[in-house]
């Protein structure tokens, strides 16, 4: 992103306000994330089907509510939504900090994640709205840049408040910043549902009979939007085919690095923030480029993705750190590709009075996933070792992304469209209400 380009995004004053709540919350979530995984880990011991059930818990109040929270987030006032479930997910928080187990854990993390389910919808069309569409591409860049950066932060600070205190410190830490993210969006609870185009007014028209046949009308609505914007379709259906290889391990880093080094508790926030690492270098050369072929982004993320996954499996005990860092900065690198192309894709793609019900159902579909993929993940480790279960999906994953780069012109079309090259000077026309 030029100098001229962060400067006229960052000029739009609601942008800010969501852009530094976001910034916060995602802090938290690393942070949090990494004292989760070491207390059941390393501190209760929990074995790799233990584990699983996590992600599992986790995602099902995004399979029972994921796209009727994107319905919901397109017909009500977006940043009074994510205040209320950052105020929710706080209170969540400070409840596991008492959590003695599994049995009190589980509960509570799916109550909390049922949050999550309303919160991410909720932001990405706020992001729509208060964008121009022609800084559509650095907004979306730009949130990614600062999810892969608290990725390092957060779990680089992490392991270092575990070495000195505690995961509840941790936990604790992810609450106070939940808090303060509801704060900064204080100034943006008044503004509207959408814009009020003729397209949407007529929408809101034709609904006022009865909300709930209103709320279910705008629901049926995405699932067919989702069906006729193909490429839309098309990257859901190649992130969920890629999902399926890539969250049977997604919450097993802990058992690898336990085979790998018992004693260092911290080693999984260090390959945490490497891969985040990663993930902001390719970030930022992103910016640069100012555009990326969709075929090239979503297939060779997933190459570089696979490889680094792959070759963490061959690591024996006592590898060094330093290979262990170099290989989740590649893992990072991939992760990076993937998810601005993909996430540039859905906003790029779907139009705006659509945005919360498309990320809606994609969190639906990526939660589907996550009701068994962990799972089978457990068992293939169970079953093959942690080291053979990450050669094996590693491959998989790099495998699914040569045959998205192979067939990309096909999928997505022979070439990407690009972002104007001059963003500054188109966003000047017809934007003053987003200012």
């Amino acid at each position: 992103m030029t100098r001229k380009d962060r400067s006229s995004l960052l000029s739009i004053r609601s942008f800010r306000h969501m852009f530094a709540a976001y910034a916060l919350a995602s802090f938290g979530d690393w942070f949090d994330a990494l004292a989760i995984q070491v207390l059941v880990a390393y501190r209760w011991g929990a074995d790799p089907m233990l584990l699983a059930l996590i992600p599992v818990t986790m995602a099902l109040p995004a399979v029972l509510l994921g796209s009727f929270a994107g319905t919901a987030a397109d017909r009500v006032r977006k940043a009074r939504l994510m205040m209320v479930c950052d105020l929710v997910t706080a209170a969540l928080t400070l409840c596991i900090l008492a959590a003695p187990n599994m049995t009190w854990l589980l509960p509570l993390l799916a109550l909390r994640a049922a949050c999550g389910v309303f919160h991410v919808p909720a932001q990405q069309a706020l992001t729509r709205q208060v964008v121009p569409p022609a800084l559509l591409f650095q907004a979306t860049s730009f949130n990614g840049l600062v999810n892969q950066s608290s990725k390092v932060a957060g779990p680089l600070l992490g392991a270092m408040t575990l070495t000195a205190l505690s995961p509840q410190a941790c936990i604790m830490l992810n609450a106070g910043v939940r808090l303060l993210s509801a704060v900064l969006l204080l100034p943006l609870r008044g503004l509207p549902a959408f814009h009020h185009t003729e397209e949407s007014l007529k929408r809101g028209n034709s609904s006022r009979d009865r909300a709930w046949d209103a709320f279910l009308h705008n629901w049926r609505e995405g699932w067919l939007y989702l069906f006729q914007a193909k490429k839309v379709l098309y990257t859901m259906t190649f992130g969920f085919i890629g999902l399926t290889a890539l969250l049977m391990i997604d919450y097993q880093f802990p058992t690898l690095l336990r085979t790998i080094d018992s004693a260092n508790e911290s080693l999984i926030g260090w390959l945490v923030s490497a891969i985040g690492a990663g993930a902001v270098a390719m970030l930022v050369v992103l910016n640069r480029l100012n555009r990326i072929g969709y075929g090239w982004g979503l297939g060779g993320g997933y190459v570089l993705i696979g490889t680094g996954i792959a070759l963490l499996g061959l690591c024996p005990p006592g590898t060094g750190v330093l290979l262990l860092l170099g290989l989740g900065a590649l893992i990072g690198i991939g992760n990076g590709m993937y998810m601005v192309t993909q996430n540039y894709i859905l906003q790029k793609e779907t139009s705006e009075q659509m945005i919360g019900r498309v990320f809606g159902i994609q969190n639906t579909v990526s939660s589907l996933v996550l009701l068994t993929a962990p799972l089978i993940g457990g068992l293939l480790i169970k079953a093959a070792g942690a080291g053979g279960a990450f050669m094996l999906i590693g491959a998989v994953t790099a495998l699914i992304g040569l045959a998205g780069i192979a067939f990309r012109s096909a999928i997505w079309g022979a070439s990407a469209p690009a972002p104007s090259r001059n963003p500054v000077s188109a966003a000047g026309e017809g934007t003053g209400k987003a200012l």
